[in-house]
Protein backbone atom coordinates (compact mmCIF):
# COMPACT_ATOMS: atom_id res chain seq x y z
CA UNK A 1 0.00 0.00 0.00
CA UNK A 2 1.45 3.36 -1.04
CA UNK A 3 1.18 5.95 1.76
CA UNK A 4 3.82 8.57 0.95
CA UNK A 5 5.72 9.80 -2.11
CA UNK A 6 8.51 12.27 -2.72
CA UNK A 7 9.56 13.20 -6.23
CA UNK A 8 9.70 15.79 -8.99
CA UNK A 9 6.62 17.51 -10.34
CA UNK A 10 5.93 16.59 -13.95
CA UNK A 11 2.96 16.90 -16.31
CA UNK A 12 0.21 18.55 -14.21
CA UNK A 13 -3.18 17.73 -15.70
CA UNK A 14 -6.83 18.68 -15.35
CA UNK A 15 -9.81 16.72 -16.68
CA UNK A 16 -13.19 18.31 -16.00
CA UNK A 17 -13.31 18.71 -12.20
CA UNK A 18 -10.39 16.35 -11.54
CA UNK A 19 -6.82 17.57 -11.12
CA UNK A 20 -3.54 15.74 -10.77
CA UNK A 21 0.06 15.36 -11.78
CA UNK A 22 2.76 12.88 -12.64
CA UNK A 23 5.21 12.59 -9.76
CA UNK A 24 8.60 11.20 -10.79
CA UNK A 25 10.13 9.15 -7.94
CA UNK A 26 13.46 7.45 -8.60
CA UNK A 27 12.71 7.07 -12.29
CA UNK A 28 9.11 5.88 -11.80
CA UNK A 29 6.17 8.13 -12.62
CA UNK A 30 3.15 7.96 -10.31
CA UNK A 31 -0.10 9.52 -11.49
CA UNK A 32 -1.65 11.18 -8.45
CA UNK A 33 -4.98 13.00 -8.18
CA UNK A 34 -4.95 16.11 -5.98
CA UNK A 35 -7.51 18.73 -4.96
CA UNK A 36 -8.21 21.86 -6.97
CA UNK A 37 -6.76 24.01 -4.18
CA UNK A 38 -3.50 22.08 -4.20
CA UNK A 39 -3.33 21.94 -8.00
CA UNK A 40 -3.41 25.72 -8.44
CA UNK A 41 -0.58 26.03 -5.89
CA UNK A 42 1.73 23.44 -7.48
CA UNK A 43 5.39 24.47 -7.76
CA UNK A 44 7.05 24.58 -11.22
CA UNK A 45 7.89 21.40 -13.11
CA UNK A 46 11.01 19.73 -11.81
CA UNK A 47 10.41 20.97 -8.26
CA UNK A 48 10.58 18.51 -5.38
CA UNK A 49 7.18 17.68 -3.92
CA UNK A 50 6.13 15.45 -1.02
CA UNK A 51 2.65 13.95 -0.86
CA UNK A 52 0.84 11.84 1.69
CA UNK A 53 -1.12 9.29 -0.31
CA UNK A 54 -4.41 7.44 -0.04
CA UNK A 55 -4.53 4.44 -2.36
CA UNK A 56 -7.96 3.43 -3.60
CA UNK A 57 -8.26 -0.09 -5.01
CA UNK A 58 -11.33 -0.98 -7.07
CA UNK A 59 -12.18 -3.58 -9.66
CA UNK A 60 -11.83 -1.04 -12.47
CA UNK A 61 -8.42 0.24 -11.37
CA UNK A 62 -6.17 1.72 -8.70
CA UNK A 63 -6.14 5.43 -7.94
CA UNK A 64 -3.69 7.47 -5.87
CA UNK A 65 -4.97 10.57 -4.07
CA UNK A 66 -2.30 12.99 -2.83
CA UNK A 67 -2.40 15.44 0.08
CA UNK A 68 -0.06 18.08 1.44
CA UNK A 69 -0.19 16.71 5.00
CA UNK A 70 -1.07 13.52 6.82
CA UNK A 71 -3.86 15.35 8.66
CA UNK A 72 -5.47 16.29 5.35
CA UNK A 73 -5.25 12.71 4.16
CA UNK A 74 -6.79 11.50 7.43
CA UNK A 75 -9.64 13.99 7.05
CA UNK A 76 -10.24 12.69 3.51
CA UNK A 77 -10.50 9.18 4.93
CA UNK A 78 -13.06 10.34 7.49
CA UNK A 79 -15.09 11.98 4.72
CA UNK A 80 -15.20 8.94 2.44
CA UNK A 81 -16.20 6.71 5.37
CA UNK A 82 -19.56 8.52 5.46
CA UNK A 83 -22.36 6.81 3.53
CA UNK A 84 -22.83 8.33 0.11
CA UNK A 85 -19.47 10.14 0.07
CA UNK A 86 -17.00 8.76 -2.46
CA UNK A 87 -13.39 9.75 -3.19
CA UNK A 88 -14.34 12.33 -5.83
CA UNK A 89 -16.76 14.05 -3.47
CA UNK A 90 -14.11 14.02 -0.75
CA UNK A 91 -11.67 15.69 -3.12
CA UNK A 92 -14.32 18.22 -4.13
CA UNK A 93 -14.84 19.17 -0.48
CA UNK A 94 -11.12 19.57 0.14
CA UNK A 95 -10.82 21.54 -3.08
CA UNK A 96 -13.66 23.91 -2.21
CA UNK A 97 -12.29 25.09 1.14
CA UNK A 98 -9.24 24.95 3.35
CA UNK A 99 -8.98 22.04 5.78
CA UNK A 100 -9.70 24.10 8.89
CA UNK A 101 -12.67 25.76 7.17
CA UNK A 102 -14.04 22.34 6.18
CA UNK A 103 -13.74 20.96 9.72
CA UNK A 104 -15.41 24.08 11.13
CA UNK A 105 -18.27 23.82 8.64
CA UNK A 106 -18.94 20.21 9.67
CA UNK A 107 -18.68 20.90 13.41
CA UNK A 108 -20.92 23.97 13.08
CA UNK A 109 -23.49 21.97 11.10
CA UNK A 110 -23.14 24.44 8.21
CA UNK A 111 -24.78 22.33 5.51
CA UNK A 112 -25.19 25.33 3.23
CA UNK A 113 -21.44 25.92 3.18
CA UNK A 114 -20.73 22.25 2.49
CA UNK A 115 -23.29 22.18 -0.32
CA UNK A 116 -21.24 24.72 -2.23
CA UNK A 117 -18.72 21.99 -3.06
CA UNK A 118 -19.41 20.39 -6.48
CA UNK A 119 -21.66 17.34 -6.24
CA UNK A 120 -22.55 17.79 -2.55
CA UNK A 121 -26.30 17.95 -2.03
CA UNK A 122 -28.30 18.95 1.02
CA UNK A 123 -28.81 15.42 2.31
CA UNK A 124 -25.15 14.52 1.95
CA UNK A 125 -24.09 17.74 3.68
CA UNK A 126 -26.41 17.04 6.61
CA UNK A 127 -25.17 13.45 6.80
CA UNK A 128 -21.58 14.67 6.99
CA UNK A 129 -22.46 16.96 9.88
CA UNK A 130 -24.42 14.33 11.78
CA UNK A 131 -21.82 11.59 11.45
CA UNK A 132 -18.61 13.61 11.85
CA UNK A 133 -19.29 16.64 14.03
CA UNK A 134 -18.45 14.76 17.25
CA UNK A 135 -15.44 12.91 15.79
CA UNK A 136 -13.46 15.66 14.11
CA UNK A 137 -12.60 17.96 17.06
CA UNK A 138 -11.00 15.08 18.95
CA UNK A 139 -9.26 13.71 15.88
CA UNK A 140 -7.70 16.89 14.50
CA UNK A 141 -5.70 19.45 16.47
CA UNK A 142 -7.67 22.40 15.09
CA UNK A 143 -9.31 25.19 17.04
CA UNK A 144 -12.98 24.76 16.27
CA UNK A 145 -15.96 26.41 17.97
CA UNK A 146 -18.45 24.27 19.80
CA UNK A 147 -21.28 23.44 17.44
CA UNK A 148 -24.99 23.92 18.15
CA UNK A 149 -27.01 21.05 19.61
CA UNK A 150 -27.67 18.19 17.25
CA UNK A 151 -30.60 19.03 14.99
CA UNK A 152 -30.55 22.76 15.81
CA UNK A 153 -32.18 24.65 12.98
CA UNK A 154 -33.66 21.44 11.62
CA UNK A 155 -36.23 20.40 14.18
CA UNK A 156 -38.50 23.30 13.36
CA UNK A 157 -39.26 21.97 9.90
CA UNK A 158 -42.23 19.64 10.19
CA UNK A 159 -41.76 19.25 13.95
CA UNK A 160 -44.23 16.80 15.46
CA UNK A 161 -46.81 17.06 12.67
CA UNK A 162 -49.44 14.44 12.07
CA UNK A 163 -49.38 10.79 13.10
CA UNK A 164 -45.72 10.45 12.17
CA UNK A 165 -44.69 13.15 14.66
CA UNK A 166 -46.91 11.65 17.33
CA UNK A 167 -45.39 8.21 16.72
CA UNK A 168 -41.89 9.57 17.06
CA UNK A 169 -42.78 11.42 20.25
CA UNK A 170 -44.29 8.21 21.62
CA UNK A 171 -41.10 6.37 20.82
CA UNK A 172 -39.15 8.94 22.81
CA UNK A 173 -41.48 8.45 25.79
CA UNK A 174 -40.87 4.70 25.70
CA UNK A 175 -44.18 3.70 24.13
CA UNK A 176 -42.71 2.52 20.82
CA UNK A 177 -44.47 0.93 17.89
CA UNK A 178 -44.19 -2.47 16.28
CA UNK A 179 -40.63 -3.01 15.14
CA UNK A 180 -39.44 0.35 16.53
CA UNK A 181 -37.42 0.95 19.70
CA UNK A 182 -38.84 2.04 23.02
CA UNK A 183 -36.91 5.16 23.88
CA UNK A 184 -35.07 6.09 27.02
CA UNK A 185 -33.39 9.08 28.55
CA UNK A 186 -30.66 8.98 25.89
CA UNK A 187 -32.98 8.60 22.88
CA UNK A 188 -35.14 11.43 21.55
CA UNK A 189 -37.42 9.85 18.95
CA UNK A 190 -39.10 13.13 18.09
CA UNK A 191 -35.74 14.75 17.37
CA UNK A 192 -34.77 11.84 15.11
CA UNK A 193 -38.01 12.15 13.17
CA UNK A 194 -37.86 15.94 12.89
CA UNK A 195 -34.22 15.98 11.84
CA UNK A 196 -34.71 13.37 9.12
CA UNK A 197 -37.90 15.04 7.92
CA UNK A 198 -36.11 18.39 7.69
CA UNK A 199 -33.51 16.67 5.49
CA UNK A 200 -36.27 15.75 3.05
CA UNK A 201 -37.13 12.19 4.04
CA UNK A 202 -40.79 11.13 4.01
CA UNK A 203 -42.44 9.75 7.18
CA UNK A 204 -42.70 6.29 5.60
CA UNK A 205 -38.94 6.34 4.88
CA UNK A 206 -38.19 7.43 8.44
CA UNK A 207 -40.35 4.72 9.98
CA UNK A 208 -38.80 2.10 7.67
CA UNK A 209 -35.31 3.23 8.74
CA UNK A 210 -36.23 3.10 12.43
CA UNK A 211 -37.68 -0.39 12.06
CA UNK A 212 -34.61 -1.57 10.16
CA UNK A 213 -32.19 -0.18 12.72
CA UNK A 214 -34.21 -1.64 15.58
CA UNK A 215 -34.22 -5.03 13.83
CA UNK A 216 -30.42 -4.86 13.69
CA UNK A 217 -30.41 -4.88 17.49
CA UNK A 218 -29.43 -1.30 18.30
CA UNK A 219 -30.48 -0.47 21.86
CA UNK A 220 -32.22 2.77 22.84
CA UNK A 221 -29.38 3.41 25.27
CA UNK A 222 -27.06 3.92 22.27
CA UNK A 223 -28.40 7.47 22.13
CA UNK A 224 -29.99 9.81 19.62
CA UNK A 225 -26.86 10.54 17.59
CA UNK A 226 -26.07 6.85 17.08
CA UNK A 227 -29.65 6.20 15.98
CA UNK A 228 -29.52 9.12 13.56
CA UNK A 229 -26.25 7.91 12.08
CA UNK A 230 -27.51 4.33 11.62
CA UNK A 231 -30.80 5.56 10.13
CA UNK A 232 -28.92 7.77 7.66
CA UNK A 233 -26.66 4.89 6.63
CA UNK A 234 -29.68 2.65 6.08
CA UNK A 235 -31.49 5.36 4.09
CA UNK A 236 -28.40 5.99 1.95
CA UNK A 237 -28.19 2.30 1.05
CA UNK A 238 -31.90 1.97 0.36
CA UNK A 239 -31.93 5.04 -1.91
CA UNK A 240 -28.83 3.79 -3.77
Amino acid sequence: MIGWLRGEVEDPWQQASRCGLLLICQGVGYEVQISQRQWVALPPRGSLLTLHVHQSIREDGWTLFGFASRAERDLFRELVAVSGVGPQMGMALLGAMAMEELVNAIVDGDGRRLSQAPGVGKRTAERLCLELRQKLPGRFSLVVPEGPPLGAGLAGAGAGTGAAGAGAAGMARGEGTAGEPAGGADLDGEEIHNTLQAMGYEPREIHAALRAVAAQGLEASAGTERWLGDCLRWLARSVA
